[in-house]
């Protein structure tokens, strides 16, 4: 597959760029070689500077629940792009959207946009630490929750990809406002609350981890920190930026039946816009300014852009339940069959294929996949027109674009490669 103007692109960018890109994994450290650099994107399928074709199984890292260009966030962008783009004032729309998250997502009775996922947890950390007077924060490993100072402790995404612990830059005292345990353990959680639970202002949680792959809750996991939360005066907080409308309409407190005080949302919520949102109960939200003390802002936030764009998509999606059978029925034939030595999880639409015999539950389990293996596997299936995320601990995502065929060419390439494999040994 050729691809010298990627590559032609790919070294002007490390000139100007830091790696080249605007976010790390995109540079393919975990993997080796030059990604591709994309022009468009049309339903399930990504062409790049060189006219490559591919299957996309990333979705822009999640947003793109109905595929690239889908009509109606389309139709919905040329309207508002008429009226101006950023009055940085209210508006109607803002109203609208704060109206379909609440109807969407019960557990939110107040909510406030922003402009990213990282923008969203940390408002919803520093309004935990204000609501409560306490300074610590309980995460999980493996767990990553955009790149605010003190949740960059042992974090997933691009710094299990790149193999960084904790990232230079952040003061000791600022990591230090942070407990961590290890993810599906609610012993480490209980542990934690019994040794500094006085001191503990919220747990937060992905409640599907999806930056160390995609990993579900155990049974009770969820459950008992819901429990743990209430017992101590803790707020736990729900980050569904990755699992907010994918996994159902209400998000994965929906499909798990949990309650969080506070959640955060992003990707799916701004139709592949930049735009994020925290919010839950209307008492905790009353603290934010300017009706409290917990000072938050942004100049663009709720732009009328990225809010036209998230209304469609959420509209859409209210419009058209089925669309969630849709995607189920789809990630489902194409998680299947998992050939030998390959651990697949799933949750709805999300997916990660895992280098290891061995059931993945935790930070741990994943870091134990054989990497040299899934980067052989990802440069096979990205030469053959199969675009996955770059890196053994991120998920895939499936989108109602995804058709019959381009499952069924997916799962055929992947068996083409283990056939190979074994061929060889």
């Amino acid at each position: 597959m050729n691809r010298a103007r990627s590559e032609a692109l790919f070294r002007q960018a490390q000139e100007i760029i830091p790696g080249g890109v605007n976010s790390p994994v995109r540079a393919f450290r975990g993997v080796g070689g030059t990604p591709p650099f994309i022009e468009r994107g049309a339903g399930s399928h990504l062409f790049d500077a060189d006219g490559n074709e591919y299957i996309d199984y990333v979705g822009s890292w999640g947003p793109l629940i109905l595929g690239h260009c889908p009509a109606p966030v389309i139709d919905a962008l040329r309207q508002v792009l008429e009226r101006g783009t950023s009055f940085g004032a209210p508006t109607a729309r803002e109203v609208e959207l704060a109206s379909l998250i609440r109807e969407c997502v019960p557990s939110v009775e107040m909510v406030r946009l922003v402009n990213s996922g990282t923008e969203a947890t940390m408002s919803a950390i520093r309004l935990a630490r204000g609501f409560t007077g306490r300074d610590l924060v309980l995460k999980f490993e493996g767990c990553y929750h955009g790149h605010v100072d003190s949740l960059l402790v042992k974090a997933g995404s691009g710094m299990a990809t790149l193999g960084i612990a904790d990232t230079a830059g952040v003061p000791p005292s600022f990591a230090a406002t942070t407990v961590t345990a290890p993810f599906n353990s609610l012993a480490s959680a209980q542990a934690a609350f019994a040794e500094r639970g006085a001191h503990i202002a919220c747990v937060i949680v992905e409640p599907v981890a999806g930056n160390m792959g995609c990993i579900p809750p155990a049974p009770g996991f969820l459950e008992g920190l819901r429990d743990l939360c209430d017992a101590h005066g803790a707020l736990l907080v729900l980050d569904e930026v990755m699992t907010g409308f994918r996994l159902a309409l209400g998000g994965a407190q929906q499909l798990y039946n949990i309650r969080p005080d506070l959640t955060t949302m992003g990707k799916i919520i701004g139709g592949g816009l930049p735009l994020a949102a925290y919010g839950g109960r209307a008492d905790i939200m009353r603290r934010v300014a300017p009706t409290g003390p917990v000072y938050q802002a942004g100049t663009l936030s709720g732009n009328p852009l990225a809010v036209s764009a998230g209304i469609a998509m959420l509209r859409y999606l209210q419009a058209h339940p089925e669309i969630y059978a849709l995607l189920e029925s789809r990630a489902a034939a194409l998680c299947a069959h998992p050939p030998a030595g390959l651990t697949v999880n799933r949750v709805g639409s999300m997916f990660t294929f895992f280098f290891t015999p061995h059931p993945v539950t935790d930070y741990e389990s994943a870091k134990a996949c054989d990497l040299d293996a899934f980067r052989r596997f990802f440069h096979w299936m990205l030469d053959h027109g199969i675009y996955l995320a770059p890196s053994q601990f991120e998920a895939g995502f499936v989108s109602a674009a995804h058709t019959e065929e381009d499952i069924r060419r997916t799962v055929e390439t992947a068996q083409a490669f283990f056939d190979d494999r074994n061929r060889l040994k």
